[in-house]
């Protein structure tokens, strides 16, 4: 089955996309990447994203045009995929998360904006959506779903504990460990208040720390580090979730308070806020083996600040398992449409901390007949590999 994946994290500057072959043998998954692409959002639908998070107010007519510009624009990139490299059977969007609604340790709903009829009129494609809700239906956060992906890549008995942890917005991380079901969590920010940070000190001239450049170049303020710190979240439980409705520019304001920091001693103390809470969150666990994705990845000064918080603990990027450390999400939304169209569960109860495994996502018919695969006999897979693009 030829499957596009797509997603736009909580940093909201792009559209990762994903278009793989995907079949099933047994147990194992066996997937073809062909190609994946990043592709910016047009200025004016970013600054839209930004003006209707919380904690900023808005009006039903404000998310209804973004609902719309958001879906075109993943209809956009799908169909100059399927321009490329033809017909696909199904597209898998996340779309964009705008509010992630927890209260303490229960997730209570979720609203990706992103409107699955333009990318179905884009690429004649059948669409599957909303891939977080049901499983916040059967008692679950809908996160992290990464959890899915991880578990197929580690495999769900391993031999020492391990981990994987995507350095997104919010950091989040599966950990397997022997004789143990899965568990994971979103841990905190990694990247959420240090966007925020530079926008602020930048007047929004910048909307990230190239390669941790500002931070290096700062000392740490212990009191706000230990500010960052204190949070009720960090106290909780897996599992759990997080967002940018907790974690955004007035949260980090409120915590820096009358103080007056030079930028860089600002950046340096929230990046090690953010690798000391990881590090604080993964210690438990004993891990051998770290496997690290996502955008945090390629920032330095959060890496040397993680690396010398777990001291002896191996890393290695995900791309040394065959997915590129950009693609993982992306790749993960193709699976999950796979899945739903073969009409199979793509969640870890242990990890979502839903009652059940549930068939994820509605499903937007494209131009022609939908086609679900029959259940009957369909085994749940355990066990993903990747298979290399062949010489074309």
């Amino acid at each position: 089955m030829r499957v596009i994946g797509m997603i736009s994290g909580t940093s909201f500057d792009a559209v990762e996309a994903l278009l793989a072959d995907i079949s099933q043998d047994g147990s194992t998954l066996r997937c073809e990447l062909v190609e994946h692409r990043s592709v910016s959002y047009p200025r004016a639908t970013r600054e839209g994203i930004a003006a209707i998070l919380p904690p900023a107010s808005t009006t039903v007519e404000q998310v209804c045009r973004l609902d719309v510009a958001i879906g075109q624009f993943f209809g956009q990139v799908a169909g100059e995929m399927t321009d490329r490299h033809g017909p696909v059977d199904v597209v898998c969007s996340h779309g964009q998360t705008v509010y992630h609604w927890v209260d303490g340790a229960t997730a209570l709903g979720t609203l990706q904006l992103g409107e699955a009829a333009w990318i179905a009129h884009r690429t004649g494609a059948a669409v599957v959506s909303d891939v977080r809700n049901r499983d916040i239906a059967n008692g679950g956060h809908g996160a992290p779903l990464a959890s899915l992906l991880d578990v197929l890549l580690l495999g769900s008995r391993p031999q020492v504990a391990c981990a994987s942890l995507n350095l997104g917005g919010i950091a989040n991380a599966t950990v397997l460990q022997p004789g143990h079901e899965p568990v994971a969590f979103d841990i905190g920010p990694a990247n959420a208040l240090l966007d925020a940070a530079v926008c602020w000190v930048t007047d929004g001239q910048q909307s990230y720390d190239r390669g941790g450049a500002l931070a290096r170049r700062g000392q740490l303020v212990a009191g706000l580090v230990e500010r960052l710190l204190d949070d009720p979240f960090y106290g909780l439980a897996p599992p759990k979730s997080t967002g940018k409705e907790r974690f955004n520019l007035a949260y980090l304001k409120q915590r820096v308070g009358d103080e007056q920091l030079r930028p860089e001693d600002l950046l340096a103390s929230v990046t090690a806020a953010a690798a000391e809470s990881i590090a604080r969150a993964l210690r438990p666990f004993g891990l051998h083996d770290l496997v690290l994705a996502g955008g945090g990845t390629r920032n330095p000064r959060l890496m040397s600040e993680l690396a010398v918080r777990l001291p002896g603990v191996p890393t290695r990027l995900i791309d040394e398992l065959g997915v590129p450390e950009a693609a993982k999400e992306a790749l993960l939304f193709a699976i999950i449409g796979f899945l739903t169209l073969h009409n199979l569960p793509a969640t870890v109860p242990s990890c979502t901390g839903a009652a059940r495994a549930s068939v994820l996502g509605s499903v937007t018919p494209g131009r022609g007949p939908l086609l679900l695969r029959p259940a009957q006999g369909a085994t749940v897979p355990t066990r993903l590999v990747i298979e290399p693009v062949p010489a074309r």
